[in-house]
This record gives structure tokens, C-alpha cells and sequence, in this order.
């Protein structure tokens, strides 16, 4: 296994975070955290990556335990969590060279195949402050390639891209599966999911409600989002009770 997750809890002040979540990824699996804002992705991710620390449970990268080897285990990890850090008065090229100081056997050839993978190879030489927020994702997803990692974990990946920028994350994400890589990215967006993803695990309220293989969930359902309704307790043709007289409203308002 790349990454094992075993009854991982971590619960803010609020009552909110993840409690009792378990999940595996192997050489090739890409893992969609399924959820609305709040459901507990972005934790989950924090917690694999060291962000912060979990009250209880284990983790464990290629065989490294995550918790007490920190940094022995995140040297097998690429992430990308919530937006990008990067230094607006650089260019990407000279984004990827300060991260690539940290990094042993990262030469300038590697920096020019990650941002032509992601599709910024164009823009290597443009400052980061003149980017866009497509452009600043796709410049962090290339970051995360640096060091091929085994085990790349990607939070909303998709969020503030273009059509084009969509379609080079897929195939980033494609690609490193095919290489043995396994993928673990988070989004509330699941037609994303459904295009990119081998496995599925739906999240709400913090907890981890089923994990199933993407070919599985389509031969029992529709698509993913009836999969995640269905699971969740809500059936697609229900209406929100404060949208059902929206005719009526619509009506009085003409």
C-alpha cells in the first residue's frame, strides 16, 4: 500500500473535523474525496500531510509511519492544499527552482517538463503576480510533480480552471497513475471525479460514508452525483421544501 488511513480522528473546538475515517491507496489508485464545503476533506488531507495533528488513529506513507516519521514519510508525498504558496514578485521558473533547493536530483530539465505537463511552459517567465487563479493552480500542481512523488494529494484541484485547465490536470493526474503513483484529490465537483477517478469515497458531516470503485458505482447508478445523493439520504427528485412554491413566488413577482 501507498497510503493506509486507519480510524483517523481529528475534531476542532467547533465539533467540527473527521472522526473514525479509514481509506488504503494502492500503485495506480486515484482516490476522489466526494463532499460539500465542510464535509471534512481538507482535514483528512491535513492530516495525512502533517498539518495538524490528529487526536487519534494512523496513518502510514509506503510503509513510514506518517504521525512519529514525518519526514521520512512526506518525502514519498506531492500535495497541493487549499491555494498555492508561491512568491508573486518570481516567475514560475523561479517558483520551482526555490522549491527544487529542498529536493535532491532536480535539475532545470525537470522544471521545464513539469510546467509544460501542466500547460504553463509558456508563461514560465512571467512574474506570478500577473497570473490569474487558473494559472497559479496549475503553477502549484507543477510543484507537487517535482520529485515524481508516489503519492500526490490534490485538494480542489479543479477549482478557478478553465476548460483547458481542467483537461491538463486530468491528464496530470492520468499520467501519474499510469507511472504507479497513487492519487488521493478532494472535490464538491463530481463530474470531476467521475472523469478522473478509479475509486470514490463520499464524505458528509465529517464522516466517511462508503468508498467504491468508480466502475462499480456507475454499474448500480446513473452517474456519481446520484451515487452521493442516494448515499447521503437525499433521492435527485427531491425538491428543497424552500424552493417548492418558487413557481408561485416567480408568479406574484411578474
Amino acid at each position: 500500500m501507498i497510503l493506509e488511513v486507519k480510524n483517523l480522528t481529528k475534531l476542532y473546538r467547533n465539533g467540527r473535523g473527521v472522526e473514525d475515517i479509514s481509506f488504503t491507496l494502492s500503485p495506480g489508485d486515484v482516490l476522489g474525496l466526494l463532499g460539500p464545503n465542510g464535509s471534512g476533506k481538507t482535514t483528512t488531507m491535513k492530516a495525512i500531510t502533517g498539518l495538524v495533528h490528529p487526536k487519534k488513529g494512523d496513518i502510514n506513507i509506503c510503509g513510514i509511519d506518517a504521525i512519529d516519521c514525518h519526514e521520512a514519510a512526506m518525502h514519498h508525498v506531492g500535495c497541493l492544499i487549499e491555494a498555492p504558496a508561491l512568491y508573486d514578485y518570481m516567475t514560475a521558473v523561479q517558483n520551482l527552482r526555490q522549491v527544487a533547493r529542498y529536493r535532491k536530483g532536480i535539475d532545470s530539465r525537470r522544471i521545464e517538463e513539469v510546467l509544460r505537463m501542466v500547460g504553463m511552459d509558456g508563461y514560465k517567465r512571467d512574474k506570478v503576480r500577473s497570473f490569474s487563479l487558473g494559472m497559479r493552480q496549475r503553477t502549484g500542481l507543477a510543484i507537487t510533480l517535482l520529485a515524481a512523488p508516489k503519492l500526490l494529494i490534490l485538494d480542489e484541484p479543479f477549482n478557478g480552471l478553465d476548460i483547458e485547465g481542467m483537461h491538463y490536470v486530468r491528464t496530470v493526474i492520468n499520467l501519474a497513475a499510469q507511472n504507479g503513483s497513487a492519487v488521493l484529490i478532494s472535490s464538491h465537483l463530481a463530474s470531476e471525479v467521475q472523469q478522473c477517478a478509479t475509486k470514490a469515497a463520499i464524505m458528509h458531516s465529517g464522516k466517511l460514508l462508503a468508498v467504491d470503485t468508480m466502475d462499480t458505482i456507475l454499474q448500480k447508478h446513473d452517474n456519481l452525483e446520484d451515487y452521493f445523493l442516494k448515499t447521503v439520504g437525499v433521492l435527485p427528485s427531491q425538491t428543497p421544501q424552500d424552493f417548492k412554491n418558487l413557481d408561485n413566488i416567480i408568479g406574484r413577482q411578474q
